[in-house]
């Protein structure tokens, strides 16, 4: 029997593993990275490595605004993945691949090439996100009440690249009822990186350092407004404030967040928000305080401080006007995804809402989502929010339990069928 590949391949980290595991054997970024120092190109896991050095690291990515624009450069990263970390012979081996929704013809052309012709797979099959996550958490629920027979759910991915919400129904994705909000964690991370560069160190080639505090130090506010005052507090009085020291090469390869407990003090506020502290601050001594924060911060390039910026940069998925987007926040992009698809089905889908990909994973992201889609959906009803244990993996875990089904193969379509009917004939049997 032929072993299964799993591959995820994000824009932002490819997942990857064997059909029937619980979880993919390798996690790396889906890049290649030059640090200053050298002019070695790092691939893939080799930019996770301890003694790696990822200061001024310049990237090359395959992807660009969630597509594939450089083939020969995916190949390189997968037959790392495939071949150096997986140990896997691809011509004994099934490719299961997940794919961007509304992928162009052309890159489906390139990336079949990638598989069959400069890889050599036996076989593969191509499957989008929405119906993988689906998939796997309707194997998780209990088979009783309306939403597990009727088998629908709105998938909402929040990825590297964009945002989509996507109604899935019997494991297909309805293409004609997804949303797309073109903002993920690579915009968030380039707002980070320019507050940050405009208020304290100029951070703008530190794009993996930034992103490290990204995932760390951010989370949702529930209230922008009165968490926007208490960030003006000087000192220990500012529940936001928290230190993320930079690597020194020396005694660090990485960034950390210098106190814990100071950067998980916003978690003691009651309902996000904390009126009974006050809010009067006299301006000489926020002004005495913030001259003296600017000496500090002079005289040791470090480390830098945060501040409101921790709630400001999620606030974007909200918000995209913010940013000078002309583009609906994330609940009105669900609510829009729901009402393009037949009345009958909105109560289910407003009932089963998923978040899936890596910026679902800000803490309070559900809570304040949750109240943001209240006043949008009718009295009758009822939104349910559930996010996987592991929003990550869960597109990469559905692919692994596809692809464990007695009849994968019959679905898969094979090297010998690629070279008869060419990509755009085989490509008709994944209803893309």
């Amino acid at each position: 029997m032929t072993s299964v590949v799993v591959l995820d391949n994000g824009g932002g980290l490819i997942k990857a593993g064997f059909g029937g595991d619980r979880d993919p054997a390798v996690v790396v970024p889906n890049c290649l990275g030059r640090p200053a120092s050298t002019k070695k190109w790092l691939v893939a896991d080799q930019l996770l490595a301890n003694d790696s050095d990822i200061t001024s690291v310049s990237l090359r990515r395959p992807f660009d605004r969630g597509y594939l624009i450089n083939p020969d450069l995916q190949k390189e990263i997968w037959d790392r993945v495939v071949r150096t970390l997986l140990r896997a012979d691809p011509s004994t081996s099934s490719l299961l691949l997940v794919e961007p929704l509304f992928n162009p013809p052309s890159i489906q052309r390139a990336t079949d090439e990638v598989v069959f012709e400069d890889l050599g797979f036996q076989s593969l099959f191509v499957a989008d996100s929405p119906s993988l996550v689906h998939l796997y958490e309707a194997s998780q629920r209990p088979v009783d009440g309306l939403a597990a027979t009727a088998q629908c759910s709105l998938v909402v991915d929040c990825g590297f690249s964009f945002t989509h919400a996507a109604p899935v129904v019997q494991n297909f994705t309805l293409n004609y009822g997804v949303r797309r909000l073109d903002l993920g964690g690579k915009a968030l991370t380039n707002y980070l990186k320019e507050l940050v560069s405009y208020r304290s160190i100029n951070l703008m080639d530190e794009t993996l350092i930034i992103d490290d505090a990204k995932e760390k130090l951010c989370f949702v506010s529930l209230d922008v407004l009165n968490d926007l005052q208490l960030a003006r507090k000087s000192g220990k009085d500012n529940p936001f404030r928290c230190t993320y020291v930079l690597p020194d090469g020396i005694t660090h390869t990485r960034g950390f967040v210098k106190d814990l407990d100071e950067a998980h003090k916003f978690l003691s506020l009651s309902n996000g928000s904390s009126t009974t502290l006050g809010m009067q601050v006299e301006d000489s001594q926020a002004h005495t305080e913030k001259t003296e924060d600017r000496k500090r911060m002079d005289m040791n390039k470090s480390e830098f401080s945060l501040t409101n910026e921790r709630f400001l940069v999620p606030e974007m998925i909200f918000c995209p006007a913010d940013l000078g987007m002309n583009q609906a926040g994330l609940a009105e992009c669900i609510v829009r995804a729901v009402n393009a698809c037949h009345p009958y089905l909105h109560p289910v889908l407003f009932e089963n809402i998923i978040l899936t990909g890596g910026s679902t994973l800000f803490p309070r992201l559900a809570e304040r989502l949750e109240r943001e889609l209240r006043p949008l959906v009718r009295d009758d009803c009822r939104g349910k929010i559930t996010r996987p244990e592991s929003p990550i993996k869960g597109v990469w875990r559905g692919g692994s339990l596809l692809a464990s089904s007695p009849d994968f193969e019959s679905m898969c379509v094979s090297k010998l069928e690629y070279e008869e009917l060419g990509s755009t004939r085989c490509r008709r049997r994944f209803f893309h």
